[in-house]
């Protein structure tokens, strides 16, 4: 690897520059965004209804999430804990696509929604599954007073992007925490910025279907709205999150090792 001498770990990581930017590239790319994250967010959605029912789903009603019963049926623990695990396996996916895009996107090439699928497949095993373990490590450090998994979080936000650019597989939990290495804390403070900006967005979308699926009652019209937007919610904040990880990868790579992310992107070619 060349390495770039102007640069060195001191370097500073530029979050307001990277959720500045993370906010350009989405709202210039809007539509490919929503292309991207839509509809694997419209599947895990239908599935979480179809395990736990519409109200939990939705958070409309008053749903019992440990309520005993058949999992298919209406909420229950184990219907909860395979539509979590599917929603992760689906949100490692479904950024791995915007990851590609938003490279595309920041060099001013061409975005081109059809030609991030085939390599976001051909790594889908190792992002699936390390999306669900840093989930469930995040999980638990955040059960531990909230900054243990603002730190697990941070050490491994770029995995996926080094999954889909080095091609390290399952070797991309270990590569995003070295990565990542003294810059946890900037890397935390990117994502907070990011979070505080989506759960805003969230809590109004939350608040609309709130007032909406009411009016069209909780039958299928009501529900169908409800699950899109949600999926449309969960598009914009998946589309947030994997713009956000490939500027911050971008980032470290430039100031720990001089790549640019011209030679990152080319990857695609």
């Amino acid at each position: 690897m060349t390495s770039n001498p102007s640069l060195s770990a001191n370097a500073a990581l530029g979050v307001g520059r990277i959720v500045s930017e993370s906010f350009s590239i989405l709202f210039r790319n809007i539509l490919a965004v929503m292309i991207l994250g839509f509809i694997p967010s419209l599947i895990g959605l239908l599935i979480s209804v179809f395990m736990n029912g519409a109200e939990l789903t939705l958070g409309i009603g008053s749903a019992d999430p440990f309520a005993a019963g058949d999992p298919f049926a209406g909420p229950s623990i184990s219907g909860i804990v395979i539509s979590t695990v599917l929603q992760l396996a689906i949100q490692g996916i479904t950024i791995a696509l915007l990851v590609q895009m938003a490279y595309d996107a920041k060099l001013g090439n061409p975005v081109t929604p059809g030609k991030y699928i085939s390599p976001a497949i051909k790594a889908v095993v190792p992002i699936a599954v390390l999306s669900l373990v840093i989930g469930i490590l995040a999980g638990i450090g955040f059960l531990l007073l909230i900054i243990p998994g603002l730190i697990i979080y941070a050490m491994y936000s770029v995995t996926t992007p080094a999954i889909m650019i080095e091609g390290v597989g399952f070797g991309g939990m270990s590569r995003s925490a070295q990565l990542t290495k003294e810059y946890r804390w900037p890397i935390i403070g990117a994502l907070v910025l990011l979070g505080i900006c989506t759960i805003i967005i969230g809590m109004i979308v939350g608040f609309v279907v709130g007032i909406i699926v009411p009016i069209f009652g909780t039958g299928t019209v009501g529900i169908a709205i409800g699950i899109l937007l949600f999926s449309a919610l969960n598009a914009f904040i998946y589309g947030l999150s994997g713009i956000g990880s490939a500027l911050i990868y971008a980032r470290l790579r430039e100031i720990k090792e001089g790549i640019g992310i011209d030679k990152l992107a080319a990857v695609f070619d």
